[in-house]
């Protein structure tokens, strides 16, 4: 049976574990807090510049581009995909890694000739040790997502894009919906469907002629650029505030079981210590009656011997 000394030992290393539980969870409050800050700021001018592309599809709802599937609905060839896959840089943070590299194996089972771009320590150690080819890994950590570190992946995708190396663009990130739970996407973000862009019926009309230069499909395409620059950044975002929701959930987990497993130990512990009193007392006890009798014995050899 497990001494007292044993117990103690074991509530206090359990004490000290969850001390660094809930250092982490209040780094990662912290940190979600401050990446979603930064995505509110950014946020006006990418909202922007879709109204911008809503306003050229209102003007003239044909133009083409190659950025958008055709005008008349037909769909272009998909020889080849391009996938960037978000994940952490490490663990502790429930499924939300699984998740996530889940999502890219489905896609490469769907289409096994797809390039894959990984963002996250985590991911890189995942493909490598399942020997799954990586076409380049952002070796920047996922800790720290930035806008210009959206452009360079953003360039990189876009530049294989033109190039006609890739004919479609994934990617793959952690969504943190409303109700504060992650949910693993796959979302194509080239080439878009026009109807993503058509304005509501509700929206004014256009009184006043816009004038584009030098033409509407050039200035299309240069905005095409900073959108998937930004839609890219927000993936970043939300990903990284997935994460540390994720690893808040984890360690306030870890917290509530800390707390069950001291409960169930504080209770051992007094069974235990409850046990070892009640066994001196037992021995001082009979310690007691054994110098009674011994006592009422050399009374008795006395009066005898009288």
């Amino acid at each position: 049976m497990t001494n007292a000394k044993e117990i103690r030992l074991r509530m206090n290393s359990i004490r000290d574990t969850q001390k660094i539980t809930n250092a982490m969870y209040l780094i990662a409050s912290t940190k979600m807090r401050k990446a979603k800050n930064e995505l509110d700021r950014t946020r006006p001018y990418f909202m922007a510049l879709q109204a911008e592309i809503k306003r050229i599809f209102r003007i003239a709802d044909d133009v083409e581009s190659k950025y958008f599937y055709p005008a008349n609905g037909s769909h272009l060839l998909d020889r080849t995909y391009a996938c960037l896959v978000i994940t952490a840089d490490k663990g502790l943070a429930g499924p939300y890694n699984q998740n996530a590299i889940k999502r890219a194996e489905q896609l490469l089972l769907e289409h096994p000739d797809t390039k894959l771009f990984v963002v996250g320590e985590y991911g890189r150690q995942y493909f490598r040790k399942h020997n799954i080819p990586v076409k380049r890994s952002f070796l920047y950590t996922a800790q720290n997502p930035t806008l210009s570190r959206a452009r360079e992946i953003s360039a990189i995708l876009l530049d294989m894009f033109d190039s006609h190396q890739v004919d479609k663009i994934f990617v793959i990130y952690t969504d943190l919906k409303s109700n504060l739970e992650g949910e693993a996407k796959c979302t194509r973000i080239l080439p878009f469907h026009r109807k993503q862009f058509i304005s509501d019926a509700q929206e004014k009309a256009i009184t006043s002629p816009f004038e584009f230069f030098p033409s509407i499909p050039t200035v299309l395409d240069n905005i095409m650029h900073s959108y998937v620059s930004g839609f890219i950044y927000s993936a970043l975002v939300d990903s990284f505030c997935s994460e540390q929701n994720a690893r808040m959930a984890a360690m306030n987990s870890a917290n509530e079981n800390a707390e069950k497993i001291l409960n169930e130990l504080s209770i051992q512990y007094n069974r235990v210590r409850q046990a070892a009193i009640t066994q001196e007392i037992t021995e001082v006890s009979a310690g007691a009656k054994a110098q009674k009798r011994k006592r009422l014995k050399r009374q008795l050899e006395e009066v005898e011997n009288s």
